[in-house]
């Protein structure tokens, strides 16, 4: 019996002993992994502080609709989501001079990835001011529609570029916002862009940006460039010292030669329209009636302004991005940048090169050379 005891403690001893060494096993073990779990989280915490997100930029795209717009406005919408936005979730603004439709507004909304928002023109902004003889206005509309001038008679579109050169910027829907893309219906993206196209306008001190540039009809803006210059003769100092009129005239100003960067793409800072001196250059042409009195577009507004008041180097053409609207196309005829960008265009129906495309004068100016593919097309 008592070796049996005897036993029966060596075995409990031996249990102990096994429980012991488990234990020990454990704990060290368990504080081993501590420590290299400590260390990876303490490496992951350096690794994101000095990879810490950029910050956001505050930027929004804007569109100028009908509610009728609609089913075109969708297409753009989903291009320009499927192409870029999907990746950033930056916000739209919509502004309407009639309220906006439910269905309008629940369909774009179920579209973007960013917020929506959607905004009323106040009447003074679409409407033709006191100061406009509105018998000579009609009068030069009817002349202009005789004559097959293109929107020539359309008192609507008239509302439409004095609105977009003068007032789209200043709605309350914009206020917090330092960047926009213009976006307009029926309109298409052909290239992925890969990365933010506003933290690049910040980080590289852009202020304007343009895929497409082509000349105006002379017809609709005859007294422009008159208007313009007595503008600068009373305001020489808003002239920027490296400016661009190489671009817009062939002749150091004495005359405009009508090239525009088509503003249904634009890509650009707001304190540039906010600006003192795109702010009294708008005033003035306002009060000048050209919006009215013959048909001043916003594109060569904004296009003369950006080129007179803005260095040359706060331009940039995106030439990567893709860009459709009818008849022209912007379609990258460098063969890496349509691989990277799964560009669905064709460059055979590219225009940045073409004869009387304005993108050459800009190549020129800033001393650029023109890709080597540039012999296939061109």
């Amino acid at each position: 019996m008592a070796s049996s005891i005897i036993h029966s403690r060596s075995k409990l001893t031996r249990l102990l002993v096994l429980i012991f060494f488990l234990f020990t096993v454990l704990y060290w073990t368990s504080s081993s992994s501590k420590t290299e779990s400590n260390k990876l989280i303490k490496e992951n915490v350096e690794k994101s502080i000095l990879e810490k997100p950029k910050k956001k930029i505050k930027a929004t795209f804007v569109t100028l609709a009908r509610n009728e717009d609609l089913w075109e406005l969708l297409g753009s919408i989903q291009s320009i989501e499927d192409r870029f936005n999907h990746k950033f979730g930056y916000d739209w603004v919509f502004l309407n001079d009639v309220p906006f439709t439910d269905e309008f507004i629940e369909e774009t909304t179920k579209s973007i990835s960013g917020k929506t928002k959607y905004g009323v023109i106040p009447y003074d902004h679409w409407s033709v001011p006191i100061w406009i003889d509105t018998k000579k206005a009609e009068d030069a509309r009817n002349d202009m529609k005789e004559r097959g001038i293109i929107y020539g008679d359309s008192l609507t579109y008239r509302h439409m570029c004095r609105y977009e050169s003068g007032f789209f910027y200043r709605h309350p829907l914009m206020d917090g916002y330092d960047y926009y893309w213009r976006v307009e219906p029926s309109v298409e993206f052909y290239c992925d862009v890969d990365y933010d196209v506003f933290q690049f306008m910040a980080e590289n001190n852009k202020e304007y940006g343009f895929a497409i540039a082509i000349r105006e009809y002379l017809e609709t803006i005859p007294t422009l460039w008159e208007t313009t210059k007595e503008f600068i003769k009373q305001n020489p100092s808003f002239l920027a010292d490296h400016n661009s009129i190489d671009v817009i005239s062939d002749d150091k100003g004495e005359t405009y030669n009508l090239c525009h960067f088509w503003s249904n793409f634009e890509i650009g800072k707001l304190d540039f329209l906010r600006s003192k001196a795109y702010t009294k250059y708008f005033n003035y042409l306002d009060k000048a009636g050209g919006f009215f009195y013959e048909r001043w577009g916003d594109a060569p507004v904004h296009s003369i302004a950006a080129s007179l008041f803005l260095d040359q180097d706060k331009l940039h053409f995106f030439d990567d991005i893709g860009y459709y609207h009818g008849p022209y196309t912007n379609c990258p005829i460098e063969k890496k940048v349509r691989l990277k960008g799964r560009c669905s265009c064709n460059p055979n129906d590219d225009v940045t090169f073409a004869r009387g495309s304005c993108v050459n004068k800009y190549y020129k100016m800033k001393g650029l050379k023109k890709p080597k593919e540039y012999s296939n097309y061109y």
